[in-house]
């Protein structure tokens, strides 16, 4: 029997190879001076790399976190970098609906222009539990959050953009959409679900959000769309075991050699933020369009994770009323 385990890892390595082999990088010149771009989980891999990209192209960039030391660190990581003295960290607990809230605030209230949304902040395979809104944890990090988010920020981000240069909204999903279920009366039950289950499902949420968005915003000067990093080896990996935390970070060290690195995984995001003219609630990967998993095109099943979305961030029904007169008025 171990030698099929064998053919198997195998497998595997060679899968990861010939798929991380492919890699494509953004070579877009724009320049993103007098622009806005916040970056959830800037503070470190794919989102640190994004951030100092962005940077380093005279954006204002906000980079949110829940970890103040790692983002004050990240923050003088980026100014050092790219010479940037606009970056800002702001605290941002996305497993928490009063924290998405009080972040939001914030910034339509400090902020006079939003151009750029990375929603790229990410948990995989870490210990499960449940919030203090009653929600899986790595559902609302990965999507509840950044739905809320997204929807929150919306009248900032319609308002900074222009017929000629919309404002963008980019959604980190991941491959493993493709073996994501959803049922509804399960959403959060983390007994029913592994936790890779649950990653998954929270990634194929988050790529029917953007088509059910792009789908709302059809016409308007504010674009989202999905971007698929491929496998990278980044610390998002959290297995929930003392002894694989305890290794975990010489087994990264590993990977490194097997998976894309964060700068690598970081490119179709950059590129979809910088590039991607007249495209809504597509996938890219390898920074061109894709194909998503089946599921992803079922306008149907969108229009219900939208509205079991809304009941489970508990918007009110006036703040509901407001977004869909903003997507309404945003087509006029």
């Amino acid at each position: 029997m171990l030698w099929i385990v064998y053919v198997i890892l195998l497998a595997f390595i060679m899968l990861v190879v010939c798929v991380n082999s492919t890699y494509t990088i953004c070579k877009s010149k724009r320049r993103l001076d007098g622009k806005t771009a916040i970056v959830t989980g800037g503070t470190a891999g794919m989102g640190l790399q994004i951030a100092k990209d962005f940077a380093s192209r005279g954006a204002r960039i906000i980079i949110a976190c829940p970890f103040h030391k790692e983002g004050e660190q990240a923050r003088k990581y980026i100014i050092k970098k790219t010479g940037n003295k606009e970056v800002v960290f702001k605290l941002l607990d996305l497993s928490s609906i009063a924290s998405v809230r009080k972040f939001t605030n914030e910034i339509l209230k400090e902020e006079e222009r939003l151009n750029i949304l990375i929603n790229n902040a990410g948990v995989c395979m870490a210990k499960e539990y449940i919030t203090e809104d009653g929600l899986s944890s790595t559902m609302q990090i990965n999507y509840f959050g950044h739905f809320l988010l997204t929807l929150l920020l919306l009248p900032l981000l319609k308002r900074s953009a222009h017929c000629s240069e919309p404002s963008g909204i980019v959604n980190v999903t991941s491959l493993t959409h493709f073996v994501a279920k959803v049922d509804f009366e399960k959403t959060n039950d983390i007994k029913h679900w592994t936790s890779f289950q649950i990653y998954a499902n929270s990634k194929l949420y988050m790529v029917l959000f953007t088509r059910e968005l792009a789908e709302k915003l059809k016409g308007s000067n504010v674009v989202i769309n999905n971007a698929d990093p491929g496998i990278v080896a980044t610390y998002i990996y959290m297995p929930d075991s003392s002894f694989l935390k305890i290794i975990w970070p010489k087994v990264v060290v590993f990977l490194k050699f097997l998976f894309k690195t964060p700068w690598q995984g970081a490119q179709t995001a950059i590129h979809v933020a910088l590039d991607v003219e007249g495209v809504s609630g597509e996938m890219f990967s390898n920074c061109k369009i894709s194909k998503a998993a089946t599921k992803a095109y079922d306008k149907d099943l969108a229009s219900k994770v939208w509205d079991e979305s809304v009941k489970f961030v508990r918007l009110s029904f006036q703040e509901v009323l407001i977004i869909d007169e903003l997507i309404k008025h945003s087509l006029s």
